[in-house]
């Protein structure tokens, strides 16, 4: 990288905010490095690529009030808190390709110049003695790339676990799943404790040459930043609906009987929907099948669906709340 580096901040912890935000300097800030420090709050984000729905846990994710989001690079779907800092390198590609060495040996020296025992791992990990401390992933726009990664600083791990526990046996997709690895916290393994704040400062000096100057967007720029989180980032479409097609099996039992309910989803909309159990039904099922295909895959359009079934003739004793419950592991 040059010696003059632009520095940024983001100034929110809002994920969809902080993503239009990197993809914006990406696209339009065409000459010179950038280097961005930024947080999200409690948020899972998920990988290009990925079926969302199969990454996350969805009843611990509503009790928790977590953010979900897509991302435009490959990869994984990691946890944030705000015991994670998030750093983005954005410059030329000089090579015309990806090269993780060039973006992760500066993380990597900086985490040894604390003392740790840093290394490189893998396709795009760091490892701290043996744990995760970070991941990383690039995408090429035009003549400039974007590399980006984590640092898990402090983070909870409980909720890192908690946020990413999917049953495995509930969906099939040809979505890249995510790989789970032992992490750890940097902050466990300092020599001499610092605060996130002061590690902050420090990265801001490590990543970059001694010239490091402090920019910021116009008002006109962070316009364009906020129509691009209200319509790519904040909504389902984004999130939710470019997941790659998969089928989805789950089953419950309730006090009104078994459920199980099968359905084949792509681009976020049932394509086809199953309905077993052994229910005490007294109209017949394909009528609520049939309502639900083609409705997008989602508690609140299935929901909306429902509405128009008096369910205790077509489900027993099973209740709305119950089916979706059955459905997304949750209720509207």
């Amino acid at each position: 990288m040059e010696q003059v580096v632009h520095y940024l901040e983001t100034g929110s912890t809002d994920p969809a905010y902080n993503l239009a935000f990197e993809e914006y300097v990406l696209t339009n800030r065409c000459e010179g490095d950038y280097l961005i420090l930024w947080q999200n709050d409690n948020t899972i984000v998920v990988g290009q690529n990925q079926n969302t729905a199969a990454e996350i846990n969805r009843a611990f994710v509503d009790e928790h009030h977590i953010h979900v989001v897509r991302r435009t690079t490959g990869g994984g779907a990691v946890y944030h808190d705000l015991g994670n800092l998030n750093y983005s390198f954005i410059t030329d590609d000089e090579e015309g390709s990806l090269h993780l060495e060039r973006f992760t040996r500066p993380v990597v020296d900086a985490l040894c110049a604390l003392g740790l025992q840093a290394e490189a791992s893998g396709r795009n990990d760091i490892l701290v003695e043996g744990r995760k401390v970070s991941g990383t992933a690039q995408r090429v726009f035009k003549s400039r790339i974007l590399h980006h990664g984590t640092l898990l600083f402090d983070s909870n791990p409980d909720m890192v676990a908690g946020a990413l526990n999917v049953d495995p046996a509930k969906y099939q997709s040809k979505g890249r799943k995510s790989v789970r690895s032992r992490i750890g916290n940097i902050r466990s393994f300092l020599k001499e404790d610092m605060t996130l704040p002061d590690f902050w400062a420090y990265l801001t000096r490590a990543l970059s040459s001694a010239d490091v100057r402090k920019d910021r967007l116009t008002e006109n720029e962070l316009r364009q930043v906020r129509k691009l989180k209200e319509e790519k980032y904040d909504t389902w479409e984004w999130t939710y609906g470019k997941s790659p097609r998969y089928n989805m099996t789950s089953k419950q039992r309730w006090p009104g009987g078994g459920l199980e309910i099968r359905a084949e989803v792509s681009q976020g909309v049932t394509q086809a929907l199953t309905i077993y159990g052994d229910f005490m039904a007294t109209r017949p099922i394909q009528d609520i099948t049939n309502a639900l295909t083609g409705c997008q895959f989602r508690p609140e359009a299935f929901a909306a669906q429902l509405k128009q079934f008096g369910l205790q003739e077509y489900l027993g004793g099973i209740t709305e709340e119950e089916f979706l419950k059955t459905v997304f592991d949750t209720a509207v």
